[in-house]
């Protein structure tokens, strides 16, 4: 399966300065693994040591929340899309 990652800003130094690039696996822990293949320590930007998607990112695949799906093992297909938010605090004064 070859799915494309949307990549933020703060994570492109890692991927030579990309907003997206491919990544194949039948989900998206397996993705994820296919990431951190050709951009050796990306896993440990987006994953904590149990391999869980840290808190303080949001992975959306096609628009859902993966954690509204089945996390990490959330079925991926080919053509779909993957995106990387990280989560912005704040408010207003």
């Amino acid at each position: 399966m070859s799915a494309t990652v949307r990549i933020p800003a703060p994570l492109q130094k890692m991927t030579a300065m990309q907003s997206e690039v491919e990544c194949a696996g039948a989900t998206v822990g397996a993705c994820i693994e296919s990431l951190e293949a050709k951009y050796p320590g990306i896993k440990a930007k987006l994953c904590d040591e149990q391999g869980k998607v840290r808190r303080y990112l949001n992975l959306y695949l096609n628009d859902q929340d993966i954690r509204m799906l089945q996390s990490e093992e959330t079925p991926v297909k080919s053509g779909d899309h993957l995106s990387i938010i990280p989560a912005i605090a704040g408010g207003m004064e």
